[in-house]
């Protein structure tokens, strides 16, 4: 199994990719963490601020001596320049919010997994052309699990993870997961910004191990 693959069935298997942005680099570290201990294997760093960059280097160094065994990917790279600077700084793989050929061209020569968003029937079936088994479905919040249901049986050789506007509910959740969808990715409704403001990494912690059960029993429904 080479690491696309390796990464893909982790984020499948805890069925949720945590996804944040802090412009402090000590908050950032701690956020890692606090979902690490709720068991999560692989995350997502969004580049969202001009410190994104510089605070991903410092993330990496600090999950190569703490974490060795999580995924940190790097999130809203949206043209070639910022894939590149993410896999200089080690990301594990990158995520989109849309379909960049340029992305696809600058993963594809380093062998590192991207995830394009797709909002459409036409781009998702661009992304099979270019090869890819995962795909962002972005906004959650507009296109709903009925769009998955729809969409499922037509590219059965392909994985759906919504991504904004997915609710931590039980109801929500087993909405998506019995309509196909593969995994959910969560930001702000995961890790809230008063979490961060209040630095109560220990409320991430528990969040986060709440979706991953109300997940389970998500899948199970």
């Amino acid at each position: 199994m080479d690491k696309r693959t390796q990464i893909i069935e982790s984020i499948r298997s805890q069925g949720l990719l945590p996804l944040y942005f802090h412009p402090d680099p000590g908050v950032s570290v701690a956020v890692m963490g606090a979902l690490g201990e709720a068991g999560i294997l692989a995350m997502e760093y969004t580049n969202r601020g001009e410190s994104a960059l510089q605070n991903f280097e410092h993330l990496r160094k600090v999950r190569d001596l703490r974490y060795p065994g999580l995924l940190l990917g790097a999130g809203t790279i949206k043209d070639a320049k910022e894939a590149r600077q993410f896999i200089g700084a080690g990301a594990d793989f990158l995520v989109s919010p849309g379909l960049s050929e340029d992305v696809f061209d600058a993963s594809y020569s380093e062998k590192i997994l991207w995830i394009p968003g797709c909002m459409s029937v036409t781009e998702i079936m661009r992304a099979e052309q270019f090869g890819l088994t995962f795909v962002k479905l972005f906004p959650g919040s507009l296109l709903g699990p009925s769009f998955v249901q729809a969409i499922r049986e037509i590219f059965p050789s392909l994985s759906f993870m919504p991504t904004g506007g997915v609710e931590l509910e039980e109801s929500n959740l087993k909405d998506w997961f019995k309509a196909g969808a593969a995994a959910v990715g969560m930001g702000g409704k995961l890790i809230t910004t008063e979490m961060l403001n209040r630095k109560n990494f220990g409320a991430i912690t528990l969040a986060a191990a709440s979706a991953i059960e109300a997940i389970a029993k998500a899948r199970k429904g």
